[in-house]
């Protein structure tokens, strides 16, 4: 949507072909739906929380950044907020919102959207792209134009229609691509009491992803137990450092529920909880601090 918005204003004819029934799906589902469009900080703190070759991204990023998102939003009538973090969000809270303006902008340069169309092959004339291949339910059809822009997402998330398919495009034109690995996903945890912790939402905490004795990820914010393991923003931003390590087995996950606390200030805050909850039984005992059901007391 955004490259087709920047060439529309450029004076160029713009044609979308979009896999699904409409566009920005993987968009509606960012942020649990609330689309967390960019963070607010400045620029160049953006390139230290880039992984793995921030350098590439230099050029892009100064030439449309962080800053440059917002004020197209609003100036598009999505007015923004930001919450703890320097994160920013629609003000509305609805990633439908962020969507609607980018669309609304397109039909407004006159950009022409085809739903339900599918990229199948690039057309190349002497390592030139020509045009492109779509496909739909009533056959294939060519497409001509001066250049082709691939904007069709990675391999993840594939019932939004991000199933690789950009990638071979890429090798068409003659462009490597290198090994793919999961960045931003969740970890799935073999433990079994998984399972029992489902739903539960932790904030403040620190998560220390290792590889035997050595960290390889220490932060602190906010994490979801799932059905299958563990997720939310602190856990997502693990995954892209400890994608490669976990290609050559299991890694360990610990969760410190109070880093702010010294061992000694956590043991006399747990002692005061008992002490102000001394008359009551262990499995209903509760406080600010402390939840405690059956023979388990969670901290």
């Amino acid at each position: 949507m955004l490259a087709g918005i920047a060439a529309a204003m450029k004076g160029s004819t713009v044609h979308i072909f979009e896999k699904n029934e409409k566009l920005g799906k993987k968009v509606y589902i960012t942020g649990k739906g609330r689309c967390n469009v960019t963070n607010a900080c400045d620029t160049e703190e953006l390139f230290g929380n880039v992984v793995t070759n921030s350098k590439f991204l230099y050029s892009s990023f100064y030439g449309f950044t962080n800053f440059d998102m917002m004020e197209l939003l609003e100036t598009l009538g999505c007015q923004l907020k930001t919450e703890r973090g320097n994160r920013v969000f629609p003000a509305s809270d609805k990633a439908s919102d962020v969507i609607k303006a980018l669309n609304n902008r397109l039909l407004e340069l006159d950009v022409t959207i085809h739903y339900r169309k599918k990229a199948e092959k690039l057309i190349m004339d002497n390592g030139a792209v020509k045009g492109i291949v779509v496909s739909d339910s009533t056959g294939k059809k060519s497409f001509y134009g001066d250049s082709v822009i691939i904007a069709c997402g990675g391999y993840s998330y594939q019932t939004t229609g991000s199933t690789g398919e950009g990638y071979e495009l890429a090798k068409e034109a003659g462009h490597t691509v290198t090994t793919l690995s999961p960045a931003l996903v969740p970890f799935v945890v073999e433990e079994p009491m998984i399972k029992e912790l489902q739903g539960l939402s932790l904030r403040n905490v620190e998560a220390t992803v290792m590889k035997g004795s050595k960290v390889i990820y220490r932060e602190f914010g906010e994490m979801l137990f799932t059905h299958y393991g563990v997720s939310g923003p602190v856990l997502l931003s693990a995954s892209s450092y400890a994608a490669k390590e976990l290609k050559k087995g299991p890694l360990t996950l610990s969760i410190d529920l109070k880093p702010a606390l010294t061992e000694e200030q956590l043991d006399a805050r747990i002692l005061r909880d008992f002490e102000e909850s001394m008359n009551k039984q262990f499995k209903k005992c509760s406080g600010q601090s402390i939840s405690c059901q059956a023979d388990s007391c969670y901290y």
